[in-house]
């Protein structure tokens, strides 16, 4: 809603206005098409009159008489792009909306040099949009993509981590969090664990709402925002959790569809990127190896089948495939069967009764036809999914993996030694073997003594495993 907000120009927009859309250009960075892309298709923009959207930073024509709609993170360099783009008149108007909110000496460097390029009146609006978090789902956002690895557990338990690092990794995560509540329109009860970074964050995100809350005529929570949420008594319920209280389970091998296609395959912002295997035909001598194509599929919540299953463990969702390909034959099967009568000869009595009965049901098929071709694409989609999946898990015996993490997991007795899986040399690659060793490592009531924890270094070892994250865990433990 915000975002159809801003690429309206910040007014919401009219539902029944039969007029044609304000046809308009979409500036953004990196960070902007990260947030936008999970959540408008290109279909959607053009809806909404964007007729072209293009990086801040690439080579762009001038195109006087459209209005441009900038979405982009105040920063020093997209500052001063923009102040480029003004000097030299890109655009017919300028509507500036920053990610998160900018600084006041920034806002300074826009206005001397729309002053200077003698176009003050062309920027039209400037606005804080404080929508500095990516929404993958209804009920899911994450943080941030662009440079994610900033804000990682790595980075918050690095040994050598100096306090101003600790300090932007927090202001970071703050940030990003206090725009979804003001997105939200409503402020939080917080709870932390602590002793932790998540008390770090919780202390800072209180003080920054305060802060907001103490200027009444300027608070992002009152007045006309989206929800109107000062007169909502029901305040959402903010917990921020340490990592290091759960580690098994983010090294935990998964069996539902969507958690192994985060797992197993390149999927990042709801996109799964691909390589199509090409055939085993041999080439002949010298030729090139033939490339691999690549394919990339958005599962998003408009796949029904998405919906339904991704939270169904794997086998299920091959049989749901299966099922859905039957049902769509069966379909197709109708419509060609209706087709071949419809090309009756002779004046069969029969045949023409027949065959107003079925020009009302060919008259249906057809319309079916859209829903038809929709359906097909989906199977297809999620039978190369799933196909790409099952390799992995069959390469890696993925199911054997996670069998056995449960069973550490959950206390109860073990059918193989951990040694027999470590030393398997067909049981999946260095990385899974190390996971499973942590996740026993980190579940064993008592650490394995030192004679036996050599034994398992030297069989990791001989798998080609390397010890670095034992240390840590050990460490850690």
């Amino acid at each position: 809603v915000a975002l159809k907000r801003m690429l309206n120009f910040n007014v919401p927009p009219v539902k029944n206005s039969t007029g044609e859309p304000v046809w308009k250009v979409l500036i953004y960075d990196r960070f902007g098409q990260d947030i936008i892309s999970p959540l408008l298709s290109v279909k959607e923009l053009r809806d909404m009159g964007i007729t072209l959207h293009l990086l801040l930073h690439s080579d762009r024509d001038a195109i006087p008489d459209v209005p441009a709609v900038y979405f982009v993170m105040p920063t020093e360099e997209n500052i001063d792009r923009m102040c480029q783009d003004l000097r030299n008149q890109l655009y017919e108007s300028y509507y500036l909306n920053f990610i998160s909110a900018i600084s006041r000496s920034k806002l300074e460097d826009i206005a001397n040099a729309a002053i200077g390029a003698n176009a003050v009146t062309q920027v039209a609006k400037v606005f804080d949009q404080y929508l500095n978090f990516i929404t993958l789902e209804d009920d899911m956002f994450v943080l941030c993509n662009q440079n994610k690895e900033l804000v990682s557990y790595r980075a918050i338990n690095r040994p050598d981590i100096t306090d101003t690092e600790m300090e932007t990794i927090m202001d970071t995560i703050v940030d990003s969090l206090f725009c979804f509540f003001v997105t939200l329109g409503a402020i939080p009860i917080i709870r932390c664990s602590r002793g932790t970074a998540a008390e770090m964050v919780a202390v800072k995100l209180d003080k920054k709402l305060r802060e907001n809350l103490r200027d009444a005529r300027n608070s992002l929570f009152t007045g006309d925002t989206l929800g109107a949420g000062q007169f909502s008594f029901q305040r959402p319920l903010l917990v921020l959790v340490d990592r290091n209280i759960d580690l098994a389970t983010p090294l935990h091998h998964t069996w539902t569809y969507q958690a192994l296609v985060h797992d197993v395959l390149d999927f990042h912002l709801n996109r799964v990127n691909l390589e199509e295997s090409t055939g085993t035909e041999s080439s002949p001598a010298g030729a090139r190896p033939k490339k691999k194509n690549k394919k990339s599929y958005d599962l998003t919540i408009s796949d029904k089948f998405w919906q339904k299953h991704k939270g169904s463990p794997f086998p299920e969702v091959a049989e749901s495939v299966q099922q859905e390909l039957e049902s769509y034959r069966a379909q197709e099967d109708e419509v060609k069967r209706l087709k071949s009568i419809m090309g009756i000869e002779g004046e069969d009595e029969g045949a023409i009764s027949m065959l107003s009965d079925n020009t009302a049901k060919l008259t249906s098929a057809v319309s079916s036809l859209p829903e038809l071709l929709e359906k097909k694409r989906l199977i297809d989609l999620h039978t190369n999914v799933a196909t790409a999946v099952l390799e992995h898990i069959k390469s890696r015996k993925l199911d054997v993996y996670f069998e056995y993490e449960e069973k550490i997991m959950s206390k109860s007795t073990l059918d193989k030694s951990l040694l027999d899986m470590i030393s398997d040399p067909d049981a999946g690659t260095p990385e899974d073997k190390m996971r499973l060793f942590l996740i026993y490592y980190i579940s064993s009531a008592q650490a394995p003594s030192e004679i036996d924890l050599e034994q398992y270094k030297k069989a990791l070892m001989d798998a080609g495993c390397n010890l670095a994250p034992l240390s840590y865990i050990k460490q850690w433990k």
